[in-house]
């Protein structure tokens, strides 16, 4: 990427890394909103990343970040850690005062940012920005932190100082994923279990609606809000439940009375997504991959009705779809109000799907779509020069 020099900082203009961090974005095939309900999600890191160029620096607690892709610099003393009014700063401050909180002290440095990530589409470049400066600091001064570590940490800033009240999946994924598998990940107890891609002839395709509703982060604390109630209303009679994770369908049908339609609705599709989840697992294992498509229309749908976190762009491209025999199965991904839609095609037919698909959109909505062919990648790795 080229940057006029002019617009790269002073102290970054004669920059030489130490080393490089590759942080992947990540996608879900299937699990939404169900990491923060200690439930099960399906992830895995893919080919597209943000890298992190990290060098020490020699003032006594100064550090500088520059994100070349943005052309956005800015500055801190180690020492006076607090919030900043641009939203991406917080994420890699809230992560050096996670570090901190952890009693760690990483020294002062300087790090140079570019991305092909886009940003807004659900693949999560902000946990990818978390986890690629927790693993650059922990390396650049030998800090001690595992992966699991960094994942929580990050997603720790993410709550703490940007104010999203996110799960671990992102984080999880962007730095512990392993190349050519799916992740099948218990939000509870933190266990992974690596499953094989195995997608035989088919490909993954993102596509991107390239629209952010401004309901996506308010409604995403909302959604939480809202299971807590119902978790809240169950721990009368079973004090044992401390997520939706413990409630079972009997024992949601037992309170159905006493919750409102809204909060009976958020509660019944977590329950039945968490399923889903463990059938698509079992679905890739065998080589059912119609069947796995059609958990993946089946979470759409749970996403839309009853959820309700999905929009019309969204369901526009998955309804799409349908008319295909060479597609097993899409969804939304990500928080929702806009992003992309994932979805699994025969290769063979990519191009081709994708033209129609953009055109038919155009149409509609006078909106150019961006489609993201990705592959199952590494985690959160180093480059060294």
């Amino acid at each position: 990427m080229s940057t006029d020099n002019n617009k790269i900082p002073a102290f970054f203009r004669d920059f030489k890394a130490q080393f490089t961090v590759e942080s992947p974005g990540r996608i879900n095939m299937i699990g939404e909103h169900t990491d923060y309900n200690n439930g099960f999600v399906l992830p895995t890191a893919i080919d597209r990343s943000i890298r992190l160029h990290f060098s020490k620096n020699s003032t006594p607690s100064t550090c500088n970040v520059f994100s070349r892709t943005y052309e956005k610099s800015f500055s801190f003393d180690l020492k006076k850690i607090s919030r900043s009014e641009e939203t991406w700063e917080n994420y890699i401050l809230g992560v050096v005062n996670e570090i901190q909180k952890l009693g760690k002290e990483p020294g002062s440095f300087d790090c140079m940012i570019e991305s092909d990530l886009p940003v807004g589409a659900g693949i999560s470049s902000s946990a990818a920005l978390e986890g690629g400066f927790a693993f650059g600091l922990n390396e650049l001064f030998d800090l001690g932190l595992d992966r699991k570590t960094m994942a929580e940490l990050s997603r720790n800033a993410e709550h703490n100082y940007v104010g999203t009240k996110c799960g671990i999946m992102d984080q999880y994924a962007s730095i512990l994923s392993k190349k050519d598998h799916l992740i099948l990940l218990d939000c509870r107890s933190l266990e992974a279990k690596f499953v094989p891609a195995q997608f035989k002839d088919y490909k993954i395709l993102l596509l991107n609606t390239m629209v952010s509703h401004s309901l996506a982060e308010s409604e995403y604390n909302t959604r939480r809000q809202e299971c807590e109630q119902v978790v809240k209303k169950i721990q009368e009679k079973y004090p044992e439940v401390s997520s939706l994770r413990e409630v079972t369908f009997p024992m949601l049908q037992e309170f159905r009375n006493k919750l409102s339609e809204v909060l009976y609705k958020r509660a019944h599709y977590v329950l039945e997504e968490n399923d889903r989840v463990l059938q698509a697992v079992e679905a890739i294992k065998t080589g059912d991959l119609d069947n796995f498509g059609s958990l993946m229309y089946a979470s759409h749908a749970g996403l839309r009705d009853e959820y309700e976190v999905s929009c019309r762009e969204l369901d526009f491209l998955v309804d799409f779809t349908k008319g295909f025999p060479y597609i097993a199965g899409a969804r939304m991904m990500g928080g929702g109000f806009g992003g992309c839609t994932i979805n699994l095609i025969q290769k063979d037919q990519v191009e081709e799907f994708i033209s129609m698909a953009a055109e038919a959109y155009m149409k509609k909505y006078r909106i150019q779509l961006e489609a993201i062919p990705v592959l199952p990648a590494e985690g959160t790795h180093l480059i060294r020069k």
